[in-house]
């Protein structure tokens, strides 16, 4: 190895190492690699502007900039309420077919957000039992197209930047409708694993809250009995800290001391009840700002409050909101409010104020479950023309009329046109991280290829796999991407798993297709982990479910999605 390909292999190790660590933001990650490698030359800087403005990186940030419009359509929120029957088999059957359809077409991001929480309020059925359902279903879905998930599109992007014609819209049906079949029918049958949380809807009264005695208050000096702590019906005293130590459980004679900080569970529209306590307050209470609508946020993974606490993240500054509940999965969390470190999967009640939706910075922390984020404004008529002029573009790029670049460029033009989103909404919710992330995932394939460190570990592995021809290759890439894709993301597994596999391919003298679908359907293949695809991350704890209950949930199908997907590509798509 000359010194550039030690240098590109040290960056690249790197690279790996910290997504895998994920203390960073994996946007960070990937652009001061690509810099890195830019800086040491390997990299022109023609090369470096054409990753850029890839045409299928552009293509993706368009989709996503129109599903902002497909977001305020009012009847996927319809549909929502129409999804559950008392028969519980049949309601899993109608969410994941229903699910899965959308999936294929819009934002199974957007999907999962509009639909989770009527389907979490559905009063016949426990949420718990429903919820990761619907984050597999929208994952089985959105491998049946091109636009069906991000993923398709980042390794579509890819082959466009290796040359090639890329993918036809339908490419992705057939095996995609075998494994969402497949995934479905596993996930209907194992059904009986899903966790059973009869109280796990997204109710306040999971959330953890604070309140804090006020130098002059009344209650100093009386016990929690004395002070009626023990009869506030909806909220639960369950620690009190004081002088950095917690007591817990509270007795009833415990006396209230200066400075107590009160830790309550329960319901936190009660919290009005503490302010009618004389000498206690809480934070939403003395900002001015619980008088606002509550808005339920989850923490996404490696958002840039991840790994501070709740009072050192600002979050009256950075978003014009208090915190006024926080929880975790089902674990039961103590000690302070505000010294809670936030971590990804956490979800937050917070008291906004009427600043909160124009915050550029709320997406690139938080997935909005209910709120302000997500508005259905939209008349039936809109709606309908809106779905019809995003069916006529998809149909139209299916049938190679026009570029689906273009359509999607002439369609938000339009919805731009008629108010259906703003410039302001359009620069908020731009998929920064994303196209930095992609870019600079392409930067690293080429200074891969260029320093011929691809050509030599794809001689590598071709020598050592030889005897077993590419049916055991294709088997080792599928696998290594979905092992990558449940340790880091879908996205980031794609950009690392493609340049191996394309250059792979062309060592066994054989088609790329069949690699490259493996890489595709290895980076969407995210079952047993809430953090490796954002829609379960978005469903953990409105299910109250803990890591123990994807391995569960999700090994079953991930193992019936992997058979399928390693039987059906090399028939498909032969070598």
């Amino acid at each position: 190895m000359d010194t550039i390909q030690i240098a590109v292999a040290f960056i690249f190790l790197v690279m790996i190492v910290n997504l895998a660590w994920a203390r960073w933001r994996p946007s960070w990650i990937f652009g001061f690699s690509a810099l890195a490698c830019y800086s040491i030359g390997v990299i022109s800087t023609d090369e470096l502007l054409s990753k850029i403005v890839n045409p299928g990186l552009a293509t993706l940030i368009l989709l996503l900039l129109v599903s902002v419009g497909l977001e305020k359509i009012d009847w996927l929120t319809k549909i929502s309420r129409r999804l559950v029957s008392p028969n519980y088999s049949l309601t899993l059957l109608k969410i994941g077919g229903v699910t899965a359809f959308l999936s294929a077409f819009l934002n199974n991001t957007a999907v999962v957000a509009v639909l989770a929480n009527g389907i979490a309020r559905n009063g016949q059925h426990a949420a718990s039992r429903l919820l990761i359902p619907l984050s597999y279903a929208a994952i089985l879905g959105g491998t049946t197209t091109l636009i069906g998930t991000s993923t398709n599109l980042v390794v579509n992007s890819f082959l466009l930047d290796a040359g090639e014609s890329g993918f036809a819209f339908f490419d992705f049906l057939t095996i995609g409708v075998l494994v969402t079949v497949a995934g479905l029918t596993v996930l209907l049958l194992s059904s009986r694993m899903l966790p059973v949380h009869e109280d796990r809807a997204p109710k306040v009264d999971e959330y953890f809250l604070e309140a804090r005695i006020n130098e002059d208050s009344e209650m100093i000096g009386r016990s929690v009995t004395d002070n009626k702590l023990r009869e506030l019906e909806s909220l639960f005293l369950v620690e009190i800290l004081r002088s950095g130590k917690l007591i817990t459980p509270v007795p009833p004679y415990e006396i209230i001391e200066r400075d107590d900080v009160l830790i309550f569970s329960g319901d936190v529209k009660e919290l009005g009840r503490l302010e009618g306590l004389e000498g206690i307050e809480t934070f939403a209470t003395t900002s001015g700002l619980l008088s606002s609508n509550l808005t339920e946020v989850v923490v996404l993974p490696n958002a840039p409050v991840v790994g501070r606490t709740i009072k050192h993240a600002g979050f009256r500054a950075m978003f014009d909101a208090a915190v006024v509940g926080a929880r975790r999965g089902g674990d039961r969390l103590s000690g302070k409010l505000g010294s809670i470190r936030l971590k990804a999967g956490d979800s937050l009640l917070l008291a906004v104020g009427p600043d909160f939706s124009t915050r550029k910075n709320i997406s690139k922390n938080f997935a909005v479950l209910n709120g302000v984020e997500i508005e259905r404004s939209l008349s039936d008529k809109q709606s309908a023309a809106l779905m019809g002029a995003f069916a006529a573009v998809i149909i139209l790029a299916a049938l190679q009329l026009i570029p689906l670049f273009k359509g999607l460029a002439l369609l938000l033009a339009a919805i731009m046109a008629f108010g259906v989103v703003t410039g302001e909404e359009l620069k908020r919710r731009f998929p920064y991280a994303l196209w930095v992330i992609i870019a600079s995932a392409l930067v690293m394939a080429s200074a891969l290829d260029n320093s011929g460190l691809v050509d030599m570990l794809a001689s590598s592995l071709h020598t050592n796999l030889a005897q077993w021809g590419p049916s055991v290759a294709l088997v080792g890439v599928f696998l290594a991407t979905l092992l990558m894709t449940e340790l880091m993301t879908n996205n980031a597994a794609a950009a690392l798993a493609f340049p191996i596999a394309y250059t792979l391919a062309g060592s066994f003298d054989v088609s790329w297709m069949p690699f490259v679908m493996a890489v595709a359907y290895g980076a969407s293949a995210s079952f047993m982990t809430p953090y490796g695809y954002t829609t379960n991350l978005m469903v953990q704890n409105m299910g109250g479910y803990h890591f123990g209950d994807y391995v569960r949930t999700g090994l079953p199908v991930a193992v019936a999605y992997s058979i399928t997907v390693l039987f059906a590509i090399p028939v498909i798509f032969p070598f």
